[in-house]
């Protein structure tokens, strides 16, 4: 017979696993700052030197890292889902970056799909406090903030989705995007109109989800980038034209 008798779990095993979950899932992120060990022993229910066993193992398996002097951090592996060549060809060919806006698109309209239908209560509530929050900063001007909060409403869609390689994923292509890898997100802020165009978008996608109409949130979203591509194609172009004209203006300030 298939069975085996069953085997008590260390205390350390349970400690692993609760912390993997809790990183697969997305509770805690890379780069984050566990608690102090007394801490996180007291909030787990286990003793130190347990909790010291479970804290080496992830270690040594590589999901979680010590800094000296500063504490045991969740391992900043965001970036490793490209290679540093691979990430350099991005940056360098602007082909890349339409074929990101087309990657979002069709990946975040799924993600709004499913946040839509799936997400909890407390999902749909984040989302719409960053874009409060958005609507804060497009009324104070402030381009920077509406950038950085911009990438965390579309993340709070995605994690709402609750599809764990999704966000694993989007998190990566993100960090990406937050380096300037494919474009600055700042650019788009640039001119009154298209912040106005890009808060009414986000606007959509959030009374959409906060709805709970899958068909209108994926719409929404896919109007949304289909109008970030137009705009990126246009910023591309003027900068041609702005090469072009300076070669103008240098050949005929040379000629006198």
């Amino acid at each position: 017979m298939p069975f085996e008798k069953v085997q008590p779990e260390k205390v350390s095993q349970a400690v692993v696993r609760q912390i993997e979950l809790l990183v697969l899932k997305g509770v805690l992120r890379p780069g984050e700052r566990l608690p102090s060990e007394r801490e996180l022993a007291d909030r787990m229910g286990v003793s130190r030197p347990s909790l010291r066993e479970a804290v080496s193992e992830l270690q040594e398996s590589g999901l979680l890292e010590t800094r000296a002097g500063s504490g045991v951090f969740v391992a900043d592996f965001m970036g490793s889902a490209f290679s540093p060549g691979l990430i350099k060809l991005f940056a360098s060919h602007d082909d890349a970056v339409f074929d990101y806006i087309a990657f979002r698109r069709d990946m975040e309209g799924l993600a709004a799909e499913r946040a839509a239908y799936f997400g909890s209560d407390t999902d749909l509530s984040v989302i719409d406090t960053i874009f409060q929050k958005m609507e804060a900063a497009h009324s104070k001007r402030s381009t920077s903030d509406e950038a950085t909060l911009d990438a965390e409403f579309h993340m709070a869609i995605i994690e709402a989705s609750h599809n764990v390689v999704m966000l694993h994923m989007m998190r990566s292509m993100f960090q990406l995007l937050r380096e300037g890898v494919f474009y600055n997100r700042q650019q788009l802020f640039k001119q009154r109109t298209t912040r106005t165009s890009l808060l009414d978008q986000h606007r959509a996608i959030n009374a959409a989800i906060q709805s709970r109409d899958p068909n209108a949130a994926r719409q929404a979203v896919e109007a949304h980038m289909n109008y970030v591509e137009r705009t990126m194609a246009d910023l591309k172009k003027a900068e041609i034209n702005e090469v072009v004209a300076r070669k103008k203006f240098e050949h005929e300030t040379a000629r006198g």
